[in-house]
């Protein structure tokens, strides 16, 4: 059944078609709202409330773009609104003003998605929703400001912060996930940023 065919038949009240049209994008969506919400049965209402709205709203898609993409903004909204409800976003959390190491290009491949998603986690409120929301969603800042109640250019502060958090993490797990053997001195990892 292609979106078309389920979006009509959902339209038409067929309980089925809903089903499928949920299982279809369920899995997606609920990693969407893992993205900015720490706790799962906090991610899992938001995917709930959020489909809630996407079949309520059903008719008013009107097939100019790809239908994930129309879901996955309803369900971004609902997962920003169960955040500023349960996280306060505080959204200069932390000044950076120090300079970030470098990242070995080669500190990617070491990690695998799951543990690049758990350092995104871990980040401040603020940061993960401006980093998620710029770099994973593709919000451009005027409209992250406007989404989050901020101004263009502390989107564009947070984002920076967010980036160097990551990389500094990243560091970290970088040098944590190097053999045991390292003939390094504790001195060259520190001037290369793998401390």
């Amino acid at each position: 059944m292609t979106d078309a065919d389920l979006i009509a038949a959902c339209r038409q009240g067929s309980s089925r078609a809903q089903k499928l049209l949920y299982e279809r994008f369920a899995g997606l969506m609920l990693s969407v709202c893992m993205r900015y919400l720490r706790r799962r049965e906090d991610a899992e209402e938001a995917l709930i409330v959020g489909f809630t709205k996407v079949f309520r709203a059903l008719d008013q898609y009107r097939h100019e773009g790809s239908f994930e993409g129309w879901i996955r903004r309803i369900v971004v909204n609902e997962a920003l609104g169960m955040l500023r409800r349960k996280e306060p976003l505080h959204l200069a959390i932390e000044d950076l003003t120090y300079e970030t190491p470098a990242t070995p290009a080669e500190a990617e491949s070491r990690l695998n998605a799951d543990d690049m998603l758990a350092l995104l986690a871990e980040l401040p409120a603020g940061y993960r929703t401006v980093f998620n929301l710029y770099a994973l969603e593709g919000y451009t800042h005027p409209e992250i400001g406007e989404l989050l109640g901020i101004s263009e250019g502390t989107s564009k502060s947070q984002l920076s912060k967010a980036r160097a958090m990551l990389q500094r993490r990243l560091a970290v797990a970088n040098a944590q996930a190097q053999p045991a053997s390292s003939t390094h001195t504790p001195k060259e990892l520190y001037a290369t940023g793998r401390y």
